[in-house]
């Protein structure tokens, strides 16, 4: 399987429906990706390793604005996308406007579902999406205790807007 760098899911659908034995089994992870650290890296590196093929969905800017706040996305999503594409670990990347990943689910419907280890899978919101598709969910332990949230914030404190 080549990488395949930053596509639209649309494209990535029909890649993987062209040659399903060059993609699958496929993994998915979906995140906003704002600040990437190690955390991120350790966790897109194990998910990688339940499959063949590693996509990750990055929130578009106005989904993060919704589930973090006014103030982020730090990092406009072609950026992000970039960054995350350029990863080791990291097969293909698609920007998806949703707040949840529901909908590339049910696009792609991919073999595994990876998510980190501080969700649950009865909060879930992608959940009834899996379900339908067949995808199994890993949740994968947090190594580093870290996030941008908490870089951000650790940076307005430190350098306070005068």
């Amino acid at each position: 399987m080549a990488r395949v760098g930053v596509l639209a899911c649309d494209r990535l659908v029909a890649l993987v429906t062209a040659a399903p034995a060059a993609w699958r089994p496929l993994a998915l992870t979906n995140g906003c990706f704002d600040l990437l650290h190690a955390g991120h890296v350790r966790y897109l590196a194990q998910a990688k390793a339940l499959a063949k093929t590693l996509i990750v969905g990055i929130n578009s800017d106005a989904s993060v604005r919704f589930l973090k706040g006014p103030t982020r996305p730090l990092v406009p999503d072609v950026q992000r996308a970039e960054v995350v594409a350029a990863l080791h670990a990291v097969d293909g990347v698609t920007v998806f406007a949703e707040t949840t990943a529901t909908e590339l689910i049910a696009a792609l419907c991919p073999d595994i579902y990876v998510k980190g280890g501080d969700y649950r899978p009865e909060t879930l919101p992608e959940a009834p999406a899996l379900v339908d598709c067949g995808a199994k969910l890993v949740l994968i332990p947090i190594e580093i205790a870290t996030s941008t949230t908490a870089i951000a914030a650790k940076l307005s404190r430190a350098n306070p807007v005068q």
